[in-house]
């Protein structure tokens, strides 16, 4: 792929948990990649020096398992500079520039909430410095699809859409981008993702644990706002939007754009949302809440590939293990030949998103002996461990570098937002369920006649 590299690196929020969790162990795999190789500069408010702020780096490193004396490591932390400043302030943005020097091209990665993004944007460009630069914005983008639309116009007012890179972390998971390669590099699996083979697709999210002590923030938010408009139904376009074409992977946001696109809003009718019993005890959440920890919805796409095909997303928590899956069931053969009726399965194709990086198809074989008596076994042709490329060592690298295909692209979020947004808030009820158990019984209805809901375990 052919490559634009920035000439400096410019981090706000720099000394906040995303950075101690992610940012600086994935600094580290960029230079020991030779991807990064840049001035580091880390913005914040917290009244430290350069030191200070190297002794904050060194100690992500080590949380993470990294030496800090290793020759990666040591470069990386040679790369910092700080400036320390409040960022409503035009003085901080001037010291910003100040510390660039020569730079002409910066990648500007904002890890701050969104509510200051535009300040952040606007301060940039006072300095100067938002021509030829790049800016990448962590989720969430926007609250609904109104919030969106300004949040867009708020920073195309200083960057155009081609320099703003929206961050979705799953989009830097392996297992994702390996549901691509497994669609796009089999001509076996391709033509047969559409509505003349498919019954079904779903994808389930499932955790077995709490908000623990996220009550505060989980109580604004909900399972449809902090994982199915953004991460799930990335990757359900992962699974449903037509190839890239040969202008290259850029037109593969496109592509995802236009089935999320074509998916019909939600309505109450295609909803179901549940609470883990306890919820309502947990500190920050309001008395009588009725933010969901789980959710299901019933999905349909109007476009000529998949019309009439059911797609269903559930994502909860307190159930009884976590894994993300994702399962395309297949009809069944249009005449049954052997007399198997229902003991015969149909075809699944099915890709582990977490914990591991799995893919497997089911065929259905013979059981030896006399007669005909079907056995169901998986062909599991993509099976790794975990990589040990971070998700932010990917997807920091491609902004780095001005590969746009790991973002998700204006049309795709404000696409997204307008599938959820009509049952946002209070307008579907929600059902209490128990801990450990698959979610409020209710979910069943928006299943297909004689359907079940896949089981990931």
């Amino acid at each position: 792929m052919s490559t634009d590299q920035v000439d400096a690196l410019v981090i706000f929020g720099a000394t906040g948990d995303l950075a101690k969790l992610e940012t600086f162990p994935a600094l580290v795999g960029l230079v020991e990649r030779g991807v990064l190789d840049v001035p580091v500069i880390g913005v914040a408010k917290s009244g430290w020096g350069l030191d200070q702020f190297r002794d904050y780096a060194t100690a992500s490193l080590k949380l993470n398992n990294i030496d800090p004396g290793s020759p990666a490591a040591a470069k990386m932390l040679g790369l910092l500079r700080y400036v320390d400043g409040d960022l409503g302030d035009p003085a901080t943005y001037q010291a910003m520039s100040d510390q660039m020097g020569q730079a002409k091209k910066a990648l500007f990665y904002l890890e701050v909430p969104q509510g200051i993004f535009g300040r952040i944007a606007e301060g940039i460009a006072h300095a100067g410095r938002a021509q030829d630069g790049r800016i990448m914005v962590e989720k969430p983008f926007g609250n609904d699809v109104a919030s969106a639309q300004q949040l867009n116009a708020t920073l195309q007012s200083f960057f155009p859409e081609d320099a703003i890179y929206r961050v979705d972390h799953w989009l830097g998971l392996e297992p994702v981008d390996s549901l691509m390669f497994v669609r796009f590099a089999n001509t076996i699996i391709e033509p047969l993702l559409n509505r003349t083979y498919v019954q079904s697709i779903q994808i389930t999210m499932a955790e077995d644990f709490d908000v623990s002590d996220r009550g505060s923030f989980y109580d604004k938010t909900g399972a449809i706002k902090d994982v199915i408009q953004n991460h799930l139904l990335q990757v359900l376009a992962t699974v449903l939007a037509e190839p890239p074409d040969g202008t290259g992977l850029d037109s593969w946001r496109t592509s995802k754009s236009d089935l999320l696109g074509a998916l019909r809003p939600l309505a109450p009718e295609t909803t179901i949302k549940g609470q883990y019993q306890g919820y309502l005890d947990v500190t920050g959440v309001a008395p009588g809440s009725k933010t969901e920890t789980y959710a299901a919805i019933r999905l349909a796409a109007d476009s000529w590939r998949w019309a009439d095909v059911p797609i269903l997303i559930r994502a909860g928590k307190c159930l009884p293990l976590t894994a993300t899956e994702v399962t395309i069931a297949f009809k069944r053969p249009p005449y049954d030949v052997f007399g198997l009726g229902g003991s015969a399965a149909p075809n699944t194709l099915r890709f582990r998103v977490n914990p591991d990086d799995r893919v497997a198809l089911s065929l259905v074989g013979k059981k030896p002996g006399v007669g005909w008596q079907a056995t169901v076994e998986d062909l599991t042709f993509a099976e790794s461990a975990a990589s040990d490329l971070r998700p932010y060592d990917r997807l920091i690298g491609a902004a780095l570098d001005g590969q746009r295909w790991l973002f998700a692209s204006e049309a795709a979020v404000e696409a997204a937002w307008r599938v959820v947004d009509p049952v946002l808030g209070d307008v579907v009820p929600v059902h209490p369920y128990a801990r450990g158990s698959w979610g409020p019984a209710e979910a069943a209805v928006l299943l297909p006649d004689g359907g079940t809901w896949s089981d990931p375990s």
